[in-house]
């Protein structure tokens, strides 16, 4: 099975890909109380103790891998849109052993608002999101007001949401919601605020990368990307 990356191989995404069983569909409950369709996610790993991030977008899993391989006591999930890349980096997760990633096929969006219990999430990591630069396509960015009142709930205290990206406009728009969600703004319903914070990378990427993803490295190499880390409060 070949999706166009590069390669030949039959892809497998094994254990590493969240089966049905685990996310069953959401219940006609829900419809009443949301609350039925919550789950808990670090229930599908090996040691559901460690702590728990998740990476919205994963692409070809470039990110994952490394950042796995870093922290191996950290439990990372996945979630990936694009079929093709979520088999793509589920595979390359499975070969690599790493038993601290699971990869979910799925609208990220809509897990965190249905499926995701309250305070669990040690980071949220965004890295290059879809900009989509047409305005009649604005509302399926995933930095929205609601997104972020959802990534608020379900970080622990002191848990961060991570976000780079190398559009101009989308970052335009991203500050415009920070503005509103930081210390000093004034959040949709009267929300609690993020602390804004200075994005320090990883120890094990590359010098003059914030990242080290494949898009960085061939769309970043003319000016650095820009980058935010929204904490929450303890």
């Amino acid at each position: 099975m070949s999706f166009g990356l590069g390669h030949d191989r039959e892809l497998d995404a094994g254990a590493v890909g969240v089966t049905a069983a685990e996310l069953p569909p959401i219940p006609d409950a829900a419809m009443t109380d949301p609350l039925a369709a919550r789950l808990d996610p670090r229930r599908w790993f090996e040691h559901p103790d460690r702590p728990f991030e998740i990476e919205i977008g994963s692409g070809k899993g470039t990110f994952i891998l490394n950042h796995a391989a870093a922290n191996p006591g950290t439990n990372i999930l996945g979630i990936e849109w694009a079929h093709e890349f979520y088999l793509y980096a589920a595979d390359r997760v499975r070969r690599a052993a790493l038993n601290n990633v699971r990869m979910l096929n799925t609208d990220a969006t809509v897990f965190l608002k249905w499926r995701m219990p309250d305070a669990i999430v040690s980071v949220v990591h965004l890295y290059f999101s879809d900009p989509w630069p047409k305005s009649r396509h604005h509302r399926r960015r995933v930095v929205q007001d609601l997104f972020l009142a959802q990534v608020y709930r379900v970080l622990v205290p002191g848990g961060e949401l991570r976000i780079v990206t190398d559009h101009d406009e989308y970052w335009a728009w991203m500050e415009t919601h920070f503005a509103r969600w930081c210390v000093n703004g004034a959040a949709p319903g009267g929300s609690t605020l993020f602390e804004r914070a200075a994005f320090d990378p990883p120890e094990w990427v590359g010098e003059g990368q914030t990242v080290g993803t494949n898009y960085e490295r061939k769309m970043c190499a003319e000016r650095p990307p820009h980058t935010c880390v929204l904490r929450k409060p303890t």
